[in-house]
């Protein structure tokens, strides 16, 4: 892997945190002396140059779910029209709505989402573009041939990366084409290939795995190798991904808002990168 260019990349992108902490400070002092000074230009300008994209779904209560049946539900016990305030309780699965698997949802003893480090949610964004045969084939797959003509195009896979899957299968998320179950109750959707996973496995140090689809293996799987193959090592998945194609194939630096729950496997999370 090309650490100076990562490390590069990264600074083009997103402010050093030391140099956060230094303009906030900065600009606080100023403040209480009564005058605002403009950031300097070297640190504005990166967060200037960078455009903020929402790559979650809203959740609602009848959100597609891999099994079909309701998982997240909203009761209203205070209303603002009955008690000035709105206070709200929900009962909701893990793995709904745009949403991270920790490795401890397809291993025995892996870590939880709660422990998941702050470090690895935030990482250099590659995206592999397999929208073409998706829409010949709902049952299309991502290949390692897929990731041999994206370095092939883009170079290696970054150090510490997320690869994500495009495959706009996002579009169809209110309708039942995105679960696409046929009459035997088989779904049909884009996925990884377990070769493609092992692929990343062997020759980067790729940390996440991400999909626009219900399940980063692909819709008729039985056996979930993909997510045996890839969550015991350690690293996360994230599914039901939106906006993808708004992004450039490299270059994004995704940041995953995973919730800390103390022994999840998994949760609803706010997904967004900069680019």
């Amino acid at each position: 892997m090309c650490d100076h260019c990562i490390t590069e990349s990264v600074k083009s992108r997103m402010l050093n945190r030391r140099d956060l902490f230094r303009a906030s400070a900065a600009i606080g002092a100023a403040g209480a002396l009564g005058a605002v000074a403009a950031p300097e230009p070297s640190l504005a300008q990166p967060l200037a140059a960078a455009r903020m994209n929402d790559l979650t779904h809203e959740l609602h209560e009848h959100f597609p779910t891999f099994f079909g049946d309701q998982r997240f539900f909203i009761d209203k016990p205070t209303t603002y029209a009955k008690n000035r305030r709105n206070s709200f309780t929900w009962r909701i699965a893990e793995h709904i709505g745009t949403h991270i698997d920790a490795p401890l949802h397809f291993s025995e003893d892996g870590m939880s989402v709660g422990e998941v480090p702050v470090e690895d949610l935030i990482c250099p964004l590659v995206i592999v573009d397999i929208r073409a045969k998706a829409a010949e084939n709902p049952d299309a797959q991502l290949t390692p041939d897929d990731l041999r003509a994206w370095t092939s195009s883009h170079g290696p896979v970054p150090d510490g990366a997320c690869v994500a899957m495009l495959s706009g299968w996002s579009q169809h998320v209110r309708t039942e084409k995105f679960r696409n179950a046929d009459d035997k109750n088989v779904l049909h959707f884009p996925g990884f290939h377990v070769e493609a996973v092992r692929m990343l496995l062997e020759e980067t140090s790729a940390k996440g795995l991400a999909v626009d689809t219900l399940s980063t293996d692909y819709g008729p799987a039985k056996e979930f190798a993909v997510h045996y193959e890839w969550l015991p090592t350690g690293r996360w998945n994230l599914e039901c991904v939106a906006n993808l194609e708004a992004l450039p194939p490299k270059g994004a630096m995704l940041i995953v808002g995973a919730p800390k729950v103390m022994g999840g496997s998994g949760g609803p999370a706010r997904v967004f990168a900069l680019a």
